[in-house]
């Protein structure tokens, strides 16, 4: 945790940048499984790095899985998996996630267009909910910011679920993306690489600066 805001460091691809992550203070490592990203690990490649990974939270970021995929996820060594999924799928699907994944490990990232807020029938389904960047053909990584409006709006009428914040977050905007939502968990990603998959330490270093340097009002 840095200055009380929480840091997860997101589309890892290798140790190097694990550790990174790790010396920068991040409170997660993510590892995007999906394979149409541009920063996709196999889940043999994660299982091949798991033993040397620093002892940070493990989290592996989906794309509206199969029960049994998503089992066999959970079960790889990761503590905690983010699903990002159409908004409007049935919540039946949702809930037989949170029995795979299981108690207390499901992020949910449900992609919501501008006009949609998070449907309250998923509410009770997971204790923590990702904001990203909507677009209509992608789930996430866009380098785009997400509807700070909105997130403030969720955090503030449901403070008792997780709120996590990304979307283009960067050194240059991370401190007003914080005090517009009063997030206190954040998702970085695109905005600290040199390149899809490979990180910045300097932009990673100077992202971390920017949070110890904030003067927290909320």
């Amino acid at each position: 945790m840095i200055n009380g805001i929480r840091l997860k460091v997101c589309g890892l691809t290798s140790l190097v940048d694990a550790e990174m992550a790790d010396r920068a203070g991040a409170d997660y490592l993510g590892f995007v499984l999906y394979p149409k990203s541009p920063r996709h690990l196999t889940l043999a490649g994660f299982r091949a790095l798991a033993p040397r990974l620093p002892d940070r939270k493990k989290v592996a970021v989906v794309v509206d899985p199969t029960t049994a995929e998503l089992a066999e996820i959970a079960a790889a060594g990761f503590d905690f998996v983010q699903v990002h999924f159409p908004h409007d799928l049935p919540p039946a699907a949702v809930a037989a996630w949170a029995g795979a994944a299981g108690s207390g490990r499901l992020w949910l990232a449900p992609r919501l267009p501008p006009e949609a807020d998070v449907p309250p029938a998923l509410l009770p389904l997971a204790k923590t909910f990702l904001f990203d960047a909507f677009h209509a053909d992608k789930f996430g990584g866009t380098g785009r910011a997400a509807d700070w409006t909105k997130f403030r709006r969720h955090r503030e009428a449901h403070p008792d679920k997780t709120w996590i914040l990304a979307g283009g977050l960067n050194p240059d905007n991370i401190a007003v993306a914080l005090q517009a939502t009063g997030a206190r968990l954040v998702d970085v990603n695109s905005g600290v690489e040199a390149a899809p998959g490979i990180k910045d330490q300097v932009r990673l270093t100077a992202l971390v600066a920017q949070l110890a340097g904030l003067r927290i009002t909320d």
